[in-house]
């Protein structure tokens, strides 16, 4: 192959390049030019950084990532391409264990025996003080006098209504949606299980008792499992550079403030390979004098960039791919990390964070809980931890909830700790507070998610010579984008 553009620098886009530059084998440029074992790469990035999601910041006088803080360790593709950077010495597995909802008014301890919040036995969630009687009768309803699946077998159904008829509302709104939702910034009502959890719908469509069939589905890991998640003792953006220097010695380009602006068919003329133009313009420069800059005709372009991003590029050439992509909505989130003198602790922290459940009683009779999640950084990762004092992070929004987008920074770490003196009985003040905003970043995987994935990958084959990447498709974390980063490459070579 020869030339190939990445429209996008994050984890998805780098993943591409690192893949269409030759993957784990991949060689350096000769001190001719001569490129190894690749193609040429071009990656086009909007903004002034490569990573997107993936941003790290000196905070406390310890690095700490204000995008993720890890990814899973179950999965192997963020764990080898760690590797294959030079990074594996880097790798920090997780410390602190359980977590813990907020429920009943107060943090109550995950009960042992969930899958993805999912119950697989009976007494762990019953004895929980999570479900409170209701939620027990119906965890027992489950286990004594199942219900039926009465839609039979079928391609995908919602999260919630599904879990809520075999095991009860509570057990939905308690369990499941803080947890399944809280990875999506989103709701398990709409919410597909196919696409999120594939284990559920196929224990759902067995007879009998939905807890034991997902039991079955879902094995108990073993006490020597690997850790289930891992940080990098620089932060995320450790690995990005790590990949711009190893990228740029195979002699991958990085175009950085650059905005793709279309993208145009080239007529294939006999003998050549060239199939896209990709038509690029300064962001900064004013409309007046504003200038575009034509790439020389390329052989496939991959588009590493969100969803509605990739559709008004590709409007002019498929109208369907285009209002499959657009029909993804997204959700914005808000991070607030702290820094927390251990005096300001009511008691010691336990695990390594809390859910607040969306249908969870709002404080005082007022507003909705703005705060999601509660993350303690220096109790899940031993590089953070530091004598005299802890560090928090607290998520803010979800899908449909827009709150904290409209307020000031002073206002949401404001909320925050107001918040947080009635989740965690916090005193005090903190030591000091950073607000990160990640506006649009969490696509919803609503029921029949990825039929519409496969309509947009068929009609990129129609195209040819162009693919699609990122966690619109097909997962959110940090290794489905670098597979799903991987798998565009191998696509269009």
């Amino acid at each position: 192959m020869g030339r190939v553009v990445v429209v996008g620098g994050g984890i998805s886009g780098l993943a591409a390049a690192w893949e269409l530059s030759g993957g784990r084998d991949g060689t350096a440029t000769d001190p001719d030019g001569a490129y190894g074992s690749g193609a040429h790469v071009v990656v086009i990035e909007s903004t002034s950084r490569l990573g997107g999601a993936l941003d790290s910041a000196k905070f406390g006088g310890r690095i700490v990532d204000t995008g993720p803080d890890g990814f899973l360790g179950r999965r192997p593709e963020a764990l080898d391409l760690c590797h294959e950077v030079g990074l594996g010495d880097a790798l920090v597995p997780i410390a602190g264990r359980g977590a813990g909802v907020w429920a009943r008014g107060r943090v109550r301890p995950l009960p042992a025996g969930l899958a993805l919040g999912i119950p697989t036995r009976f007494w762990p969630a019953a004895r929980s003080g999570i479900l409170g009687r209701r939620g027990q009768l119906g965890l027992a309803r489950d286990v004594l006098l199942p219900r039926p699946d009465v839609r039979g077998p079928i391609g995908d159904r919602s999260i919630g209504p599904l879990v809520a008829r075999k095991l009860g509302r509570r057990v939905a709104d308690r369990l499941v949606d803080p947890l399944i939702g809280g990875i999506h910034a989103g709701s398990v009502d709409d919410m597909s299980a196919l696409a999120t959890y594939p284990p559920l719908l196929a224990a759902a469509q067995k007879r009998g008792s939905l807890m034991r069939a997902l039991r079955a589905e879902v094995p108990t890991p073993s006490d020597d499992a690997p850790p289930l998640f891992w940080a990098l003792n620089g932060g995320m953006a450790s690995l990005v550079e790590q990949l711009r220097v190893a990228l740029v010695a195979r002699g991958v380009e990085f175009w950085c403030d650059t905005t793709v602006r279309r993208l145009e068919r080239v007529a294939r003329r006999e003998g050549s390979t060239t199939r896209w133009s990709v038509v690029t313009g300064d962001p900064v420069s004013s409309a007046a004098d504003r200038t575009y800059r034509r790439s020389s005709g390329v052989d496939a372009v991959v588009l590493a960039v969100p969803a509605p991003v990739a559709a008004e590029l590709l409007e002019p050439h498929d109208e369907e791919a285009a209002g499959l992509l657009g029909s993804i909505p997204y959700a914005s989130v808000t991070l607030v990390t702290l820094r927390v003198p251990v005096e300001a602790l009511a008691s010691p922290l336990a695990g390594t964070g809390f859910l607040v459940p969306r249908r969870s009683p709002p404080p005082s009779g007022g507003d909705p809980w703005a705060v999601t999640a509660v993350t303690y950084l220096s109790e899940k990762w031993p590089h953070l931890a530091t004598d005299g004092e802890v560090l928090l992070r607290a998520s803010l929004g979800r899908y449909g909830d827009t709150r904290a987008e409209e307020w000031s920074d002073d206002e949401v770490v404001a909320r925050a700790w107001r918040e947080l003196g009635v989740l965690m009985g916090l005193g005090g003040e903190p030591l000091e507070a950073r607000v990160t905003r990640w506006p649009r970043a969490f696509p919803q995987y609503r029921v029949h998610h990825l039929m519409r994935t496969a309509g947009i990958e068929a009609a990129m084959a129609r195209l040819g010579g162009i693919a699609v990447a990122g966690a619109a498709y097909r997962g959110v974390g940090i290794p489905a984008c670098i597979a799903s980063g991987r798998a565009a490459a191998q696509a269009i070579a």
